[in-house]
């Protein structure tokens, strides 16, 4: 590259604005059909567990704890999630939606494992099968 160029180059950028956004503080909204996290209506589901065959990602557990109560328990892994939005298409009850939610990050890893159901059932999971606490 020749030095003309490239000086010319400089001098044009010194007297435009940055292209770049400030990110937290200069937000723009997401597109409206973006795919973000998943969430989970249990009032729906019935434990076909389609969603949890389909996902390639393998992001989805779905824990049955009665299956003729309709008490289930799914746990969801968003650093997995590929957000391709198969378990949603295969859902035939609509109980899985992807939201536009998409700011997932986090500091702390126990973040990335997200359990959805009724709070004593998630309790019951989480303390694992010997009552100790399971690690995700």
């Amino acid at each position: 590259m020749r030095i003309g160029v490239m000086l010319s180059d400089v001098l044009r950028s010194l007297f435009r604005k940055p292209v770049t956004r400030l990110y937290p503080f200069d937000r723009v909204e997401a597109p409206e059909r973006l795919r973000g996290k998943l969430v989970w209506d249990p009032a729906r589901c019935t434990g076909c567990q389609l969603c949890v065959k389909d996902c390639p990602s393998e992001a989805i557990e779905l824990l049955i704890i009665d299956r003729a109560a309709k008490r289930f328990v799914l746990h969801y892994h968003p650093d997995r999630c590929t957000f391709c939005k198969q378990c949603e298409i295969n859902c035939r009850f609509n109980c899985l939606n992807l939201t536009g939610d998409w700011e997932l990050s986090e500091l702390d890893k126990e973040q990335f494992s997200i359990y959805y159901g009724q709070d004593e059932d998630v309790q019951r999971v989480q303390a694992g099968p010997n009552g100790s606490a399971a690690s995700a």
